[in-house]
């Protein structure tokens, strides 16, 4: 299994594909930036074999109680609640199916859980590109808003509440 760290300002990110430019480019050109210039999202890599397999960014958001399904929002607070936001998630082309992105989701989901210990966290919202959602509805994730038209080709957000985070974490 790779090892999953915060991204280093030493990391070639130069080489990484994935097979989607939109995501390659982020990482190749505004991951470094984004966290250790502007200080607006951390990534998080998983490396093996002296390379990054993959990467995931994250930051920290809200969202309004009213984008949740009823029977959630009756239990919470009806103003802004704080989120840990999934907003990119890519593999490497050639090391994609063993793994490496479940770790990294796992590994996210580490991170909004102790987020919600240690400030307050009810979830994980995913900016989910649309040929992705499937792959988080599996994991139990939920749409927020229904998508159409122009709309669809934007992130689809998706949210999975902090206590069904649990099933996704490492054993251990």
């Amino acid at each position: 299994m790779p090892e999953l760290r915060a991204l280093r300002t030493e990391d070639d990110r130069s080489t990484f594909r994935s097979g989607n430019p939109a995501l390659d480019y982020f990482f190749q050109q505004y991951a470094g930036q984004n966290q250790f210039r502007h200080h607006i999202g951390t990534t998080y890599v998983a490396v093996g074999a002296g390379r990054i397999l993959g990467y995931a960014t994250v930051s920290p958001a809200h969202l309004e109680c009213s984008q949740l399904a009823e029977a959630d929002r009756k239990r919470l607070p009806a103003y802004p609640l704080p989120v840990l936001r999934l907003a990119r998630l890519a593999t490497a082309g050639d090391a994609q199916g063993q793994g490496v992105g479940k770790a990294l989701l796992r590994h996210v989901c580490l991170l909004a859980t102790r987020m919600s210990a240690d400030f307050g966290c009810v979830g994980l919202l995913v900016d989910a590109k649309p040929e992705a959602v499937a792959d988080y509805e599996v994991f139990g994730f939920l749409r927020l808003e229904p998508v159409t038209g122009e709309a669809a080709m934007q992130p689809v957000p998706l949210f999975l509440a902090i206590q069904k985070l649990g099933r996704l974490l490492p054993a251990g």
